[in-house]
């Protein structure tokens, strides 16, 4: 669809399109986009063949949904969002990134490349400099975490993580949301009807599976946490260790974070270090039950932190508790921010 969408006369509008425009995070990115004010020129949504054809309002304007194809990218892009799967990533992130779009990936498939830039613009924007193309962001159990123990690791630096996670059915879809639901109602009657979207039965369960195990055991969800925030922190010997579980929640991921720094940290002073970053609220009134949930985060941009305190097994460490939307801080709403990023340093060459 052509057309001005701008509503801020800060930038000059962008030409997006968004692959994987059909789902979850697609459409929670065009939400964001209109939140943020981000000056939209040319938005194309594109999408697998089942849902080519469908229309997405925005703005006004009403789009059709086109179906991906390696023609599909014209060199009059800006942006191009990848949200779909690794495999569709990259075909299709060379592709448009040759065509002279700047390419932001949501997929593991460019995370660990070398030459990819793998960013959270309030930790590491700088890395943005030496992008070929494409850049990606983290995994969503990622960037709470990161978020989270980034401001005490640049004054105090991290040693050791353990964390163990507890992720809501969203990160894997909108398939699963209807999937947590069918099977809700289902065991509400005494049934099991497994829907097929977890690798177990979800409703009233926690299945400590997220993606596929690995030969050592771990999964690849587990896997992504430790190898991309050594990449994120600049920390290659950090040594990492996690667990991840989903559970019947309908958005919000949360983990428990246990953190040894280099030296020991009293709490109240991590608990300071961490309420000045921007984009980490923290709620942590022990006195008054007061700490944060997945409701709280759901709808939220923010990283919500509570629960901080010593470490019982090992009194130089930290102990606490994170959450965020997977899909909004974990995904879309980075992205929007990844583009501001971008655009502020000059990085996003536009075609008019």
């Amino acid at each position: 669809m052509e057309g001005p969408f701008s509503r801020s006369p800060v930038l000059d509008p962008i030409n997006i399109t968004v692959v994987g425009g059909a789902g979850i995070v697609g459409r929670e990115f065009l939400k964001i986009l209109d939140e943020r004010q981000l000056p939209v020129g040319r938005l194309r949504l594109l999408a697998t063949s089942r849902s080519a054809g469908k229309q997405v309002e925005f703005r006004g304007n009403t789009i059709t949904i086109e179906e991906t194809t390696e023609g599909s990218f014209d060199g009059k892009d800006d942006i191009v969002f990848l949200s779909a799967s690794g495999s569709a990533s990259k075909l299709y992130a060379p592709i448009a990134a040759e065509k002279g779009a700047l390419v932001i990936d949501d997929s593991s498939a460019f995370r660990m490349d070398e030459t990819v830039p793998l960013v959270i613009p309030e930790i590491n924007a700088a890395d943005l400099a030496w992008h070929q193309g494409i850049i990606s962001q983290p995994n969503c159990t990622t960037t709470p975490m990161a978020l989270a123990l980034f401001p005490i690791h640049q004054v105090n630096p991290l040693k050791r993580i353990v964390v163990a996670t507890y992720q809501a059915v969203a990160g894997a879809g909108a398939a699963a949301i209807e999937g947590l639901k069918t099977e809700t109602a289902a065991a509400l009657e005494g049934r099991h009807e497994p829907s097929g979207t977890q690798k177990k039965e979800i409703a009233f369960n926690a299945v400590p599976q997220v993606d596929d195990f690995s030969d050592d055991g771990y999964t690849k969800e587990e896997l992504k946490m430790a190898n991309e925030t050594r990449k994120i922190f600049h920390a290659p010997e950090l040594a990492i260790s996690a667990t991840c579980v989903r559970i019947p929640a309908m958005f919000g991921h949360s983990a428990a974070i246990w953190a040894e720094f280099e030296r020991p940290i009293d709490p109240r002073a991590a608990r300071t270090l961490i309420d000045q970053t921007e984009a980490v609220t923290v709620i942590d009134d022990p006195e008054h039950e007061r700490y944060p949930t997945p409701l709280d985060a759901a709808g939220n941009d923010q990283v919500f932190v509570g629960r901080i305190r010593q470490d019982l097994s090992n009194p130089g460490g930290l102990t606490l508790w994170a959450v965020t939307d997977s899909i909004r801080k974990g995904a879309a709403t980075n992205v929007a921010q990844l583009i501001e990023e971008c655009d502020s340093r000059g990085l996003i060459k536009r075609k008019g």
